[in-house]
């Protein structure tokens, strides 16, 4: 009989402090060197890690009431457009939200990372004015701590991999892919390969609604299966997608995240995107998830695509494995073409020993409350004549 393992015993263990934690890249190593049986019998938890830029990221923010109060219309954060479609003193800020002053040097992703960091944020807002609401506007600063609820809700995060891209046109594309070079003049990658959480548990047998995780340096939780989530890809032999599959909705409390783990960024001629570390301890229940969590960087492949094709189908010019991206060089079409990652393989691995450190000084796993539907493919948006079908 193969090993087997539950959620209780193993929060059991960690609450003991008996737990064997490692991180995704130690239980390779373990693997071969003891064998998938010998390490699932030894190994409880392994943690995973990735720091990158999830565009589809924000904030919900309450301010609180003034005096006189006010509903608030029109909101701005350092001149940065929030939602004024809640309640009174709510709002959502997107990361990728541009400044109305500074454009994409400034935006959403900005702001929540000057909240973080516990910089005072300008706060003006209009209304119209109500009875139970008569104030019209209010010019203000607030700091986090000011807020009385303040957290990140992430839409869609942790992609399980991602296409690479390349540009075979004869002019340089500003994407959000980086800056993509002509003529096949660089390649640019993003996901954390072997450390990345859905790429451990390609099945999604751990990950599911109401995961615990590690989320901007705080804990955290899976909320939801994020946008644009579907599980019918292609796999290779490991049971890995080949191209971009699952995604998480995730959220944490934004007042115990640290700046070291959200960081804003700008793309070039393209935007403002929030670069966030998210970590997920993964439980060894069984002999066929060890199995999975062993897999490295050459069991792992992803498509290589040409951006330059202006179509939400982009011709596919090759597969390649995250080894040869970590190379740092890729022959494609008989040229040798320079690799280069978005993802912080740095910050990566910096998150997977801090979720270890938490494990091991009795940070419990959540078993999913629910697991994830299967989802087949996307649904893509068509043009329609008015009241067409």
């Amino acid at each position: 009989m193969g090993i087997k393992k539950s959620y209780e015993e193993i929060n059991a263990r960690i609450r003991a402090g008996r737990a064997v934690v490692v991180t995704a890249e130690e239980v390779i190593e373990m693997t071969k060197e003891k064998g998938v049986k010998a390490t699932a019998k030894d190994v409880d938890v392994v943690t995973t890690g990735t720091f990158g830029p999830m565009c589809s990221s924000g904030a919900f923010l309450n301010f609180g009431h003034a005096e006189p109060p006010i509903k608030m219309g029109k909101i701005l954060l350092n001149n940065v457009n929030g939602y004024g479609g809640l309640a009174a003193v709510d709002t959502y800020i997107g990361a990728t939200e541009p400044s109305i002053d500074r454009g994409i040097e400034y935006g959403g992703a900005h702001v929540i990372c000057d909240l973080v960091a516990r910089k005072a944020v300008r706060l003006k807002a209009t209304s119209g004015g109500t009875d139970c609401y008569p104030r019209k506007e209010i010019d203000t600063y607030i700091t986090l701590d000011d807020l009385n609820e303040a957290y990140l809700f992430n839409p869609r995060n942790c992609y399980q991999n991602y296409a690479v891209a390349v540009n075979t046109s004869d002019r340089t594309l500003y994407t959000y892919m980086g800056v993509l070079k002509p003529r096949m003049g660089n390649i640019n990658y993003s996901t954390a390969g072997e450390l990345s959480p859905l790429l451990k548990d390609p099945h999604l047998r751990t990950i599911g609604i109401g995961t615990r995780i590690f989320l901007g340096g705080a804990p955290g939780y899976v909320a939801w299966q994020g946008t644009q989530f579907v599980t019918e890809k292609p796999r290779n032999d490991k049971g890995i997608p080949l191209a971009p599959a699952a995604t998480l909705a995730v959220i944490g409390d934004l007042k115990k995240m640290s700046p070291a783990y959200l960081q804003p960024a700008v793309y070039e001629k393209y935007g403002t995107s929030l670069f966030v570390g998210i970590g997920i301890p993964i439980p060894v229940l069984d002999e066929d998830l060890l199995a999975n969590l062993a897999v490295e960087n050459k069991d792992i492949h992803t498509n290589i695509v040409d951006y330059s094709v202006p179509s939400r189908s982009r011709p596919v010019l090759a597969r390649c494995s995250y080894a040869e991206l970590r190379s740092g060089e890729i022959t494609l079409e008989g040229k040798r073409i320079k690799t280069a990652p978005l993802t912080s393989l740095h910050k990566a691995r910096q998150i997977a020993a801090e979720v270890k450190r938490w494990v091991q000084e009795g940070f419990t796993l959540q078993e999913p409350v629910a697991h994830f539907p299967k989802v087949a493919a996307l649904n893509p948006l068509a043009i329609k004549p008015k009241g067409g079908v």
